[in-house]
């Protein structure tokens, strides 16, 4: 059963600068492009250099059971973004005893949202347990698995869209 208009969540409308504007309920955010607010994406990268990701929920409304970074979430209006990345990885993965390093900022545009995304990486060894009420599935991923997937409609869009780990050497022991 989806959230009223009243009791859904509100997100910050952003500018191109990432400069808070306004401020939207979420499902505003969904009715077109163009409607920019903010969002986190987590890479967990083990010490053999592979890349945990998540398979989203088949409940989920966009890209329901495709692969994508291990933790994505919006910000919620007020919100930090220390608060929504820790606040999303407990949801989704169950950790909180890690260090997030930011990596990037960039657009994404998908024919359904228009997202600012703060992509953070950090490097984890420990156990992680995915929420099944947000996530179908969750496990790590080689370079060369990844690879082999790209386009293929495996992963989200906004996924692929990512500033590229892989060429970073990120994912390298």
């Amino acid at each position: 059963m989806g959230k009223s208009k009243h009791t859904e969540e509100i997100f910050p409308l952003v500018n191109a600068g990432g400069e808070v504007i306004g401020s939207a309920p979420r499902s505003c955010c969904y009715e077109r492009p163009g409607i920019l607010h903010p969002v986190v994406h987590l890479h967990v990268i083990n010490s053999f250099g592979e890349i945990y990701l998540q398979k989203r929920s088949l409940r989920k409304d966009l890209f329901p059971g495709r692969w994508d970074a291990a933790v994505g979430g919006h910000i919620i209006y007020g919100e930090t973004l220390e608060g929504a990345i820790k606040r999303e990885a407990l949801k989704e993965i169950g950790i909180t005893d890690f260090l997030p390093e930011l990596l990037a900022v960039h657009t994404i545009n998908t024919t359904y949202e228009s997202e600012y995304v703060h992509v953070f990486m950090t490097r984890y060894d420990r156990s992680m347990r995915y929420n099944p009420e947000e996530l179908a599935d969750g496990r790590f991923w080689c370079l060369h698995e990844i690879e082999k997937n790209i386009g293929k409609g495996v992963f989200t869009p906004n996924f692929e869209q990512d500033p590229p780990l892989l060429k970073r050497g990120f994912m390298q022991r």
